[in-house]
């Protein structure tokens, strides 16, 4: 206890701005929400809110973590980009994914390890470990016999030269390089308990309350806090019963963030743990899905005949085949889905038209 009482208390020395900002918008919106009598309960909630998801590792630390990481990358694009002056292939092949991460992504997983709390001497190990388990690098050599036109001069009859060709064989060698980047977002499902997994959803949920620590500018994967889209559903959508269990569960996560392979609120979503917690807790019982499991309890229906509360389904958002995501449909083109963070969006934007699957209606 006392070691986590002076964790906060160095937090709050060298992050005062960013606590400060952060309590006056808390207490301002549940001032609003709840009244001025609950002022004392709603500090202390607030406070508690705050420590949970703040990342406690010194600056040095984190970004020293962040710098390490950034070197193995390096290294690694360095072998790619002289592969060919340092290897003696005859032919080469490469199907390379790009070599980049989350620096908020890095320090959520390290900080859920470790308690909150690590430095840069205690992560060695692990950050060797995150790369190898991110960056998979395969390297292919096949031979074949191929033949070559050859030239070679005689004496023929009556000593008169002559100049024959002939094939000869050779081994020809073929290297194929393949670099799979599986996205460091998708590993803390594999490497975190679920208590752990659980803190990394808080810390990305509000970037360890460092917004500051990894600017777009020096860091141009870092995430940022996004804030969700609301919309109004029509209530004459509302008194179908079975649409208004549904949204009176998913409504609940609003906000949460994106975590691949999460399925509960505790250790937040990824779009199929979404929808799959939200049927399970409105009238369904569909346990663990999938998107393309989803779809495939579903009866696909046409846009003429979708209807709030049916699922919507999409194809290629990653690199997987068969359904890659899916989200409800709320009516007017809209639908609530687990994004970054759970949000509603616009069916009728570019980005989900070109991805669009198909509607599919629960039995």
């Amino acid at each position: 206890a006392a070691e986590g009482g002076e964790r906060v208390a160095e937090f709050a020395a060298r992050n005062w701005k960013t606590i400060l900002i952060v309590a006056v918008f808390g207490l301002l919106a549940l001032l609003l929400i709840t009244g001025l009598q609950s002022c004392t309960v709603m500090a202390g909630t607030a406070g508690t809110g705050v420590t949970a998801s703040s990342y406690f590792s010194k600056d040095k630390d984190m970004l020293g973590a962040e710098k390490a990481y950034a070197k193995l990358e390096q290294k690694l694009q360095r072998y790619l980009d002289t592969y060919e002056a340092t290897h003696n292939y005859d032919e080469y092949h490469f199907y390379l994914d790009e070599i980049e991460h989350d620096p908020y992504v890095l320090i959520s997983i390290l900080s859920a390890l470790h308690d909150g709390v690590f430095t840069l001497a205690e992560v060695q190990g692990e950050l060797e470990m995150l790369f190898e388990k991110q960056y998979i690098l395969t390297e292919t050599v096949t031979m074949q016999i191929r033949y070559r036109t050859k030239m070679m001069v005689i004496i023929g009859p009556y000593g008169v030269p002559q100049v024959i060709t002939y094939q000869e064989p050779y081994e020809y060698y073929i290297c194929t390089v393949k670099l799979k980047n599986k996205d460091l977002s998708h590993l803390p499902v594999e490497v975190l308990t679920e208590e752990q997994l659980s803190a990394y959803s808080l810390y990305m949920r509000t970037l360890g309350n460092r917004p500051d620590l990894f600017g777009q500018a020096q860091y141009p994967n870092a995430s940022t806090i996004k804030q969700p889209t609301y919309y109004d559903i029509p209530p004459e959508a509302l008194k179908d019963d079975k649409f208004a269990a549904m949204m009176e569960e998913a409504t609940k996560y609003i906000g949460y963030p994106y975590v691949w392979g999460g399925s509960s609120p505790s250790t937040s979503f990824d779009c199929s743990g979404y929808i799959s917690w939200v049927l399970n807790h409105s009238g369904w019982n569909v346990g663990r899905q999938t998107a393309q499991g989803l779809y495939n309890l579903c009866t696909p229906v046409s846009t003429a005949q979708v209807k709030p509360g049916d699922l919507v389904f999409f194809k290629g958002t990653y690199d997987t085949p068969g359904v890659s995501h899916c989200g409800i449909y709320v009516g007017n083109s809209i639908m609530l889905h687990c994004g970054d963070p759970i949000s509603y969006t616009n069916l009728n934007s570019k980005y989900w038209q070109e991805h669009f699957y198909s509607y599919g209606r629960l039995p």
